[in-house]
């Protein structure tokens, strides 16, 4: 057993990862990583003694992150690299350097994300959420996947939310341009995630590189930055959220944990095996998904 369940009348910290496992050698890259859950998260992989890569937006941040890690953790081996999710010639130049300056890529954190922002669009005119969430990571993932099964055993890690129940693929205007509620944008691009990872996951099937998605929790980070309802409610009942550190565990653990070695396409909260709404398990949808991410990205991923 690698997980335990912690809660008092003060505290939702839910599950604990409890693996001692060791990463010595293997290399792991972390979206999002410069706060928050990705932070944290690269916090433990580093003090297990990966390599670990942030990936971030913003490069003072990720090396304000680093710098942390580092006096933290000593001897971690930490780096910081650009990258924006909402802009493709961006994910497309960063893993252009990563597949030339790394040989190895044993655990893919896609961790970074948005919540309940204003009506935007990304660089490439896609909805912000769906671009970020979702889209970003398709084709980060995608650029990726030769070197993560080159690298087998290897994982990913796709960060969705337990928001996904209440989300809809709405094919018919998958970037909000006939009504926009940031809300159910949200909710779309946090199912698209658990799609993602379905789809994936039997796209992968014998290759030794599995993938899992994770709800790490409602949790106190600059996510809600876009959101002053839910940043005045969890300011009235803070003991409804988790720290960064406790959401971060369930990435920890399906980055980690031996007993999850062979497992795929599954969903987690708490370090358990979690609930996935019917529309998360919809195969056709999962499919449809895939198929009309490729035309967006202009790329064919069979």
């Amino acid at each position: 057993m690698y997980c335990i369940y912690t809660h008092n009348k003060h505290s939702t910290a839910g599950g604990v990862c409890q693996s001692t496992a060791r990463l010595d050698g293997k290399v792991a890259l972390i979206t999002g990583a410069n706060s928050g859950i990705g932070k944290e998260t690269a916090l433990d992989l580093a003090s297990r003694g990966a390599r670990v890569i942030l990936a971030c937006r913003d490069v003072e941040k990720g090396d304000g992150a680093a710098t942390e890690i580092r006096t933290r953790v000593g001897g971690a081996k930490v780096e910081v690299r650009e990258l924006d999710l909402a802009d493709t010639c961006s994910i497309r130049a960063f893993a252009q350097r990563f597949l030339r300056e790394v040989d190895h890529l044993h655990i893919l954190v896609n961790n970074a994300g948005i919540m309940m922002c204003p009506y935007m669009k990304t660089v490439d005119g896609f909805e912000m959420h769906i671009g970020v969430n979702h889209l970003g990571h398709f084709l980060l993932t995608y650029l990726l996947i030769g070197l993560l099964k080159r690298s087998a055993p290897s994982r990913i890690v796709v960060v969705s939310s337990l928001a996904h129940n209440f989300g809809w693929i709405r094919f018919h205007d998958l970037h909000s341009q006939g009504s926009y509620n940031s809300g159910l944008a949200y909710c779309q691009s946090k199912l698209a995630n658990v799609l993602f990872t379905r789809e994936l996951a039997r796209r992968l099937h014998g290759s030794n590189v599995t993938v899992n998605s994770v709800h790490p929790g409602t949790v106190r980070s600059e996510l809600m930055r876009h959101s002053t309802a839910m940043s005045l409610l969890f300011a009235v009942f803070p003991m409804f959220l988790k720290t960064p550190k406790e959401g971060a565990q369930t990435s920890v653990y399906c980055a980690v944990a031996e007993e999850l070695q062979s497992i795929s396409g599954k969903h987690f909260s708490d370090c358990a095996p979690a609930f996935v709404a019917p529309q998360g398990r919809n195969e056709e949808t999962a499919r449809t998904l895939w198929d009309v991410s490729c035309e967006l990205l202009g790329i064919e991923w069979d």
